[in-house]
């Protein structure tokens, strides 16, 4: 079974929406702070757990939309040559299609968590659909790494109130981002690479992508944006 292509559709909606805010996790909560500012970073870092260093300059890699048995384990390998730990946010349908690969993940020291099973607009969906995307999703991931995803990212970065207390409800953390070098539209290596060096900050959480495309610039960009925030003294650490 192929990896289903995740599309962008909404993101332009999305972003008109959370305009120039950057959304963090802060106690369990989602909060909205102004991006490139000292409380954005405090706000990111805060509440997260991970494996990074204690000198106060973390950030968070994170990977949305795998896995992919063509990109993911490219990925891996360069994560593992660094020493660097992400956390993945995997699509239900995937995990099912690739299995080995989530717990691959997982055995390499990665977060794996959820992205919903089919990548919707979960703003859209009924309370038992939402449910299911959700839920479905825990279990495949479950499967393979032993643990039941604690955090959820709703594609598209689409979120609302009824998405808010619906993740409560299922003992979720909405977790978003605050650096978006919109890989997902492979703007360019170069451009992947300038994007997120110059806009992150100690808390970042920076949103890359494994799945739902050609990923092959998002793989490229990986080593220049690890080695380059390793030289600034940087970091770097799992969520949830």
């Amino acid at each position: 079974m192929a990896v289903r292509p995740v599309g962008r559709r909404g993101v332009g909606r999305v972003r008109t929406t959370i305009g120039a805010l950057a959304v963090a996790l802060v106690a369990g909560a989602v909060v909205a702070v102004p991006t490139g500012t000292a409380e954005a970073a405090g706000a990111a870092g805060a509440g997260m757990t991970g494996s990074g260093g204690g000198s106060g300059k973390v950030v968070y890699l994170t990977f949305d939309d795998g896995p992919s048995p063509t990109y993911t384990p490219r990925i891996l390998s360069i994560l593992s040559r660094y020493g660097v730990h992400a956390t993945f946010f995997e699509i239900g349908e995937n995990v099912a299609a690739h299995p080995s690969l989530t717990a691959q993940v997982a055995r390499q020291g990665h977060s794996v968590q959820n992205h919903s099973w089919s990548h919707p607009d979960l703003r859209r969906l009924s309370g038992p659909s939402f449910n299911s995307q959700v839920g479905n999703t825990d279990q495949a991931i479950r499967a393979q790494t032993g643990r039941t995803p604690k955090c959820l990212r709703p594609p598209y970065g689409a979120v609302n109130g009824t998405v808010r207390s619906r993740a409560a409800a299922l003992g979720k953390q909405i977790v978003l981002w605050s650096v978006d070098p919109a890989d997902w539209s492979r703007p360019g290596t170069g451009a992947i690479e300038s994007r997120v060096l110059r806009n992150v900050r100690p808390g970042s959480v920076i949103l890359m992508h494994d799945g739902g495309g050609d990923r092959s610039q998002t793989a490229a960009a990986l080593p220049t944006i690890l080695s380059t925030l390793k030289a600034r003294g940087y970091s770097f650490a799992t969520l949830c």
